[in-house]
């Protein structure tokens, strides 16, 4: 096991160490009334998912990658300081049971599950009304009590590695809120990361909105974070001043992006891929909107000129020759479908190495004729998430 703690300087340098979350039975509690509410647009076939997630985790772990699995961290950070009645209680205050009868069964149903880890998985699969034994039952929800929280197996958002440090997020929806619980245990009690080392930029309870999926570490000095429709701009300042006092960070450009549904973090229209090279979704080049906030002592935003992504790249990054490799190339169609089937949200393994889903193909071969290796995930199941391989993994350390 490695005995570090957080090492995250780059988008694409030796990926060592990663946390996912293998998908559940919160999937099998989607429903269709309740899939614009949980954020979902379809409902994934749960055995197919798991399947295409276990050849994702097989698919790492042959390259190297330590693979960590986030149910199972929050069960070893339970049971290293014994605070499960603790944890059951702040997760309870957020499950919006508001009745009294109903919790006391609900701690009883939590605290009498023996194993750790099946108890974290079930405040993760949610409640269905039928669990709980009522003479008022017609006063219940329709359906559920606690709801399930689908979008778990998307490890990228709810907590973010920045530099040797960590950001407990503030989710954007109410329902995604309670995610964030899973990684401030983790990072409060778990013996791996618990050290008066590991800094802390951001919290939960913040009341501005922020996202791992809308951060990228383009270098030790750099990030790029997406002002979307999940980042708020009032969350990136308060994140600079931290980082600016107690990193190496120094720079962070600012994507302001569309708001639209598939454009919801900077992920799925950018990422990086290689020491020069970066994926784009075309879609957004028209409206983008860049700014540059810097460590100094005002730490205004300076609005930059978008028609110069690549000069703005090679100037922060010191590199040359920046290229942007389109997603869909020139098909403006491949591009918007490829785009909602996450062709723009890759994982980086290594520099110029990177995990992409085997369906967008017009993407794949853009990537393959700039000299990207390519580990091809096939995926059916996952992708009704609207999430792809980053989406999909938060790592912990890269060499």
């Amino acid at each position: 096991m490695r005995l570090n703690l957080i090492n995250v300087k780059s988008e694409i340098s030796p990926l060592k160490t990663v946390v996912l979350h293998r998908p559940g039975k919160e999937l099998e509690n989607l429903i269709p009334d309740d899939l614009n509410e949980l954020l979902f647009d379809d409902i994934p076939f749960l055995e197919d998912a798991q399947s295409e997630h276990d050849a994702f985790t097989k698919l790492l772990e042959d390259v190297g990658v330590e693979v960590l699995f986030l149910d199972q961290l929050v069960a070893e950070a339970i049971d290293a300081r014994n605070v499960r009645e603790q944890f059951i209680k702040e997760w309870l205050s957020e499950a919006s049971v508001n009745n009294k009868v109903n919790e006391d069964q609900i701690v009883s149903i939590l605290m009498n599950i023996t194993d750790t880890k099946q108890m974290v998985n079930k405040t993760m699969e949610g409640f269905r009304r039928t669990e709980i034994s009522t003479s008022n039952r017609e006063r219940l929800p329709a359906y559920f009590i606690v709801n399930p929280m689908p979008n778990l197996y998307f490890t990228r958002d709810p907590f973010a590695s920045l530099g040797n440090g960590i950001v407990v997020s503030r989710m954007y929806s109410e329902t995604r809120r309670r995610e964030t619980i899973y990684g401030d245990y983790i990072f409060r009690y778990h013996p791996r990361f618990v050290s008066d080392d590991l800094p802390k930029y951001y919290s939960r309870n913040e009341k501005a909105s922020i996202e791992g999926g809308d951060i990228l570490v383009l270098s030790e000095e750099v990030l790029a974070i997406g002002l979307s429709q999940r980042t708020e701009l009032a969350s990136v300042r308060t994140l600079a001043k931290e980082l600016f006092s107690k990193s190496s960070f120094r720079k962070i450009i600012l994507f302001e992006i569309s708001d639209k549904r598939q454009f919801m973090h900077l992920d799925t229209v950018f990422t990086m891929v290689d020491v020069n090279k970066f994926v784009i979704h075309p879609e957004i080049e028209e409206n983008l909107k860049l700014y540059l906030l810097e460590y100094s002592a005002e730490s205004e935003l300076k609005r930059l000129d978008e028609s110069k992504l690549e000069d703005i790249l090679e100037e922060l990054l010191n590199v040359s020759n920046i290229s942007l490799i389109r997603a869909g190339g020139n098909d403006e169609i491949a591009a918007m479908r490829e785009q909602w089937n996450d062709g723009a949200n890759m994982l980086a393994i290594a520099p110029g190495e990177v995990v992409v889903y085997h369906r967008n193909v017009v993407t794949n071969q853009k990537l393959v004729e700039a000299g990207i290796k390519l580990h091809i995930l096939k995926c059916s199941e996952l992708v009704r998430g609207r999430g792809g391989p980053r989406c999909m993994s938060m790592p912990l350390w890269r060499d």
